[in-house]
């Protein structure tokens, strides 16, 4: 059982929560950044329903990605640092901006204090948002030597941001990172078991269909991973000697289609997900809503592309063992169902 200390930015996040709850099961104690003391026990009370009282061995820091204050009292003393926290909205803000400052600055503080505090490795959360998009699908799966061109056709601010804050991280990395190490994980869209009603975007996808909030599928294609599996290459990049200096794509097996995705909550729900649609949407109708919606219009770029990654290095390099998609996905149902977050 370690007592090494370790800070996890974003402990309120989806993927943060469960860092948190896997490091505190291996012993570590962990301190965590919120915006606000008052989070302090919505993150607690999360960590119950995943199976933890965390006690005195979880601590927290005040810490914004947008400023510099409280960054060196975060990271004193820590001997690893998760830099989770960035910026996912379900809407498309009004500027990019309000998503590259923070994620791209954000992690920019997060190494600069991490460096000067004397941390081991840093290990940043970024995206298959940073490696999949803006160029053509080549003959294979996209690999952790793909990038993303950031002003390539199609890209969102969201992946925009995630594109450059990796990209900074880098490039810090060569120029002033000194003893520090950095490792990155990217993994593709999210799913697994919920704590709370504070749903990241993947996790809506899920609950709409449930509800029967959209009347047809969407004709799109994306990866999936676990957030458990994620946790754990998380924790993996943290500590494994050869995950330095590396990036690492977590996905599940090939890409699948939101229609995919319904079939399966339809097959292994049963009553559960009688709302959920058969059919998929033709791609007019989205394009027309897009018209009015930006929310819709981020996503009618991605119609019927057809993409796909491997996570073959993590799994060669990090004995990384993933779930299948099909379990992770019923997973994020039934804690969806289990927590009253769908319609009943």
């Amino acid at each position: 059982m370690s007592r090494e200390l370790v800070l996890v930015t974003g402990g309120s996040g989806f993927i943060g929560v469960h860092c948190i709850l896997q490091l505190l099961q291996a012993g570590y104690l962990v301190r965590t950044t919120v915006r606000s003391h008052d989070r302090e026990p919505d993150v607690r009370a999360m960590l119950r329903v995943g199976g933890v009282e965390a006690g005195e061995a979880l601590s927290f820091a005040v810490a914004n990605l947008t400023g510099d204050a409280g960054w060196p009292q975060a990271v004193a003393g820590c001997d690893y640092v998760l830099h989770v926290a960035s910026p996912f909205p379900l809407k498309v803000p009004k500027d990019e901006n309000e998503l590259i400052v923070p994620a791209r600055e954000g992690a920019l503080r997060v190494l600069r204090a991490a460096r000067y505090a004397g941390v081991r490795r840093v290990v940043l959360t970024s995206s298959f948002a940073a490696i999949g998009y803006g160029t053509s699908p080549g003959p294979g799966p996209y690999t952790e030597e793909d990038w993303t061109n950031p002003d390539g056709p199609g890209v969102t601010p969201y992946v925009k941001s995630k594109t450059l804050a990796e990209r900074a991280a880098w490039d810090f990395m060569a120029r002033e990172g000194g003893s520090l190490q950095l490792s990155v994980v990217n993994p593709v869209a999210v799913f697994g078991p919920v704590f709370s009603g504070d749903l990241s975007t993947s996790i809506a996808i899920v609950q709409r269909l449930l509800d029967g909030g959209v009347p047809a599928c969407p004709r799109l294609k994306f990866g999936v991973v676990d957030v458990r599996d994620v946790a754990s290459l998380h924790l993996s990049a943290m500590t494994n000697p050869a995950a330095a200096g590396e990036r690492f794509l977590a996905v599940t097996g090939s890409f699948i289609s939101i229609l995919q995705i319904a079939q399966i909550l339809r097959e292994r729900l049963g009553a559960a997900a009688s709302r959920v649609p058969t059919h998929e949407m033709p791609d007019w109708i989205l394009r027309i809503v897009g018209v009015f919606d930006s929310t819709v219009r981020q996503i009618v770029p991605e119609l019927g592309k057809h993409k796909d990654a491997t996570s073959a290095k993590a799994e060669r390099v990090l004995d990384w063992k993933p779930l299948s998609a099909e379990d992770s996905i019923v997973a994020t149902a039934e804690s969806l169902i289990q927590l009253g977050l769908v319609k009943r």
